[in-house]
């Protein structure tokens, strides 16, 4: 009778421990469903890389606002500054993933920083993408006693030069700005030299006063030099025309098909935050992208409404990831 009992009982607490190993799972996921369902509960932070009044900054406390509004709560932006925005993604990635602390991220922490160096985070493993608000395109500008007015003509000026002419990094070698030059370079089979500036600013003083012949800028900026004459806009990085420059093509129709290089504001979350919340979010962005008077608040810093779902966001970083390491090997950026 030993043999017997002694197997039936084996059984029965086998059967327990399976009942009991289920049992744990389905409380575990009741317990974050209800939590996701009734986020948030208290103020949300969002993190930017970068310091107050820029135009990052901007367009992320435009978007707090709204989703304050939206969601009951305060999403209090908090500029975590240094290392060119990896100590914001940083701490976000190392963040519980419970929807209270968010990334307002950007191209340069998530697609070329990784390429340049290796930060303390892995975009794709760390962060749960979200949405992404709009693309900020840039545009080449050249200065106006440079006998261009379209890219075939600049492309054909650059080449007949008996020299290397240079152009304006602004924001350094790793900038956005750079990289979109030695991207276009090498698509158009052209050289020139790069002249590095701290910020674009200062570069596109020396175009207006014509130290350096041409550089890409983001379109907010080059709109009112543009304007007053001092610059000529040549076409827009983005592969369609911006909403806040309609009239200005882009170097995709100008004979370089596919050409596409842009900046872009998103959120991203830490890994593991519940789906029921990024997807809440997601939604919120889509709306927002639709609203005139959410959309009139980006005009106002040049950016273009996207509002994409999580899985296109996420299959637009793999994208834009690729493309920034392409260019970053182009130019022989490394960070120091």
């Amino acid at each position: 009778m030993t043999g017997p009992c002694t197997l039936v009982t084996r059984r029965s607490l086998l059967a327990s421990s399976v009942a009991l190993a289920t049992l744990h799972a389905s409380s575990a996921a009741l317990a974050q469903a209800p939590q996701a369902q009734n986020w948030p509960q208290k103020p949300v932070k969002l993190l930017v890389g970068f310091g107050a009044g820029g135009n990052i900054d901007n367009v992320a406390r435009l978007t707090a606002a709204r989703l304050s509004d939206v969601f009951g709560h305060q999403f209090l932006v908090e500029n975590r500054v240094g290392a060119n925005g990896t100590l914001a993604a940083d701490a976000v990635a190392k963040a519980a993933p419970d929807g209270y602390t968010l990334f307002w991220a950007g191209t340069g922490t998530v697609s070329i920083f990784p390429a340049m160096g290796k930060p303390p985070y892995d975009t794709i493993k760390d962060f749960a993408p979200v949405s992404m608000i709009g693309t900020n395109p840039q545009v080449l500008v050249v200065n106006p006693k440079l006998p261009v007015t379209n890219v075939l003509e600049f492309v054909a000026y650059v080449k007949a030069q008996k020299e290397k002419l240079p152009y304006g990094g602004g924001g350094g070698p790793g900038s956005v700005s750079n990289l979109l030059m030695a991207l276009f370079l090498k698509r158009a089979g052209i050289e020139m030299t790069a002249v590095s500036y701290r910020g674009t600013a200062q570069a596109l003083t020396d175009v207006i006063a014509g130290h350096i012949p041409t550089m890409f800028v983001p379109l907010p900026e080059a709109m009112p030099q543009a304007e007053g004459g001092k610059v000529r806009m040549i076409a827009v990085s983005d592969d369609k025309r911006s909403r806040g420059a309609p009239a200005i093509p882009t170097i995709s129709e100008s004979g370089y098909p596919g050409f596409r290089g842009i900046s872009w504001n998103g959120l991203m979350a830490p890994a593991g935050t519940p789906k029921d919340i990024v997807d809440r979010l997601a939604a919120e962005f889509a709306r927002a992208a639709k609203d005139p008077k959410f959309v009139a608040g980006l005009d106002a810093y040049g950016v273009d409404p996207l509002g994409l779902t999580p899985g296109e966001f996420a299959k637009f970083i793999k994208e834009d990831m690729a493309l920034w390491a392409e260019a970053v090997k182009i130019a022989g950026v490394t960070l120091q």
